[in-house]
């Protein structure tokens, strides 16, 4: 079984990926989506986006990170997947998933899913250019504004020669609404000869096991799940493999916030720290009512040492944590 971290735009960059292979769990994260139009984009913007390239590509934790490209042209695509590769991303993925209206009108992410003879053309090009030895893959949704067009997706994914396909298993007319409908993925991937990644709705280990059952998908995609139960993949794991695992209590989520270096950032204003701290408390009160609380605590503050001041006083390493002397 693997668990991959879904990239999530404005959300899992950089320091998230970092928190969230930390506490353990995740095979494999996928950036932020890379925008490309016409050029070969340079050095400086593979990695800002992922900074983990001066790490061979690797998370502090170890954790492998793969670049995610967006676009809709075929060539300058295949152009910036090798550059990518070359910087160290460990494979390459492309986006046809993004419902942005923003992205979705300069013909880019799920609005290529109404035209799948497209998305073979912009597979096939990655594919011919990056050596075998790397992986290609793809992220996919159901369809556009249905799902009567999935089976020719997913056939031009897999005709295009990709190494494995990621199903979020919703419309983009869906959105994020639920439920994911697992339960359509296996007829469209019956005797497909590629891996699959299940993704959507997966809240907790009840729901990564349903999924699985459902699907026929034992590898799966962690998104808003990872981020409201950030110890969520770690869980799933310990789960799956017959192991104890007790969990990270509020404490110890507070901690990894801190020491995951969110706040350590000179490239952003004075100002960040605080508004990444209430974005994130946003996702974990969904699994940690305290989140509702501390948000209050500190939704008036804006400066860093301010926030900071107020999580330590609430924050406890886990005990035998790899993270603790990070």
């Amino acid at each position: 079984m693997k668990l991959v971290l879904a990239p999530m735009e404005g959300v899992v960059d950089f320091k998230m990926r970092q928190l969230l292979t930390d506490i353990g769990g995740f095979d494999l994260c996928v950036t932020e989506f890379v925008r490309v139009v016409e050029t070969c984009l340079p050095d400086k913007v593979f990695h800002r986006y992922c900074p983990e390239l001066h790490n061979n590509g690797f998370t502090r934790a170890g954790t492998p990170v793969r670049i995610q490209l967006l676009g809709q042209e075929a060539n300058p695509l295949a152009e910036n997947a090798v550059k990518a590769i070359t910087l160290g991303s460990h494979g390459v993925d492309l986006n046809f998933g993004c419902p942005a209206k923003t992205v979705n009108r300069s013909r880019g992410g799920a609005v290529l899913l109404k035209d799948p003879d497209h998305m073979y053309t912009i597979i096939k090009a990655v594919r011919d250019a990056v050596d075998d030895e790397h992986e290609v893959s793809a992220k996919i949704r159901l369809g556009f504004d249905d799902d009567s067009n999935s089976q020719e997706i997913v056939d031009a994914v897999v005709s295009a020669g990709a190494n494995s396909i990621a199903i979020h298993a919703r419309t983009k007319r869906d959105g994020y609404n639920p439920p994911a409908y697992w339960e359509k993925i296996p007829p469209i991937i019956n005797d497909k000869n590629i891996a699959v990644v299940a993704n959507g709705e997966i809240w907790q280990v009840e729901d990564a096991m349903l999924c699985q059952k459902r699907s026929g998908c034992s590898d799966l995609m962690l998104g808003r799940g990872a981020l409201s139960h950030p110890d969520l993949a770690r869980k799933i794991k310990a789960h799956v493999n017959n192991e104890q695992y007790d969990g990270l209590q509020w404490e110890h989520i507070i901690y990894h916030l801190i020491h995951s270096a969110i706040h350590q950032d000179p490239a952003k204003d004075e100002k960040y720290f605080a508004s990444r701290t209430k974005q994130w408390l946003g996702y974990l009160k969904r699994q940690y009512p305290q989140a509702i609380d501390l948000f209050d605590e500190i939704r008036r503050l804006k400066s860093k040492e301010d926030v900071a001041s107020v999580l330590n006083k609430y924050a406890k390493a886990p005990q035998l944590d790899s993270n603790q002397n990070a």
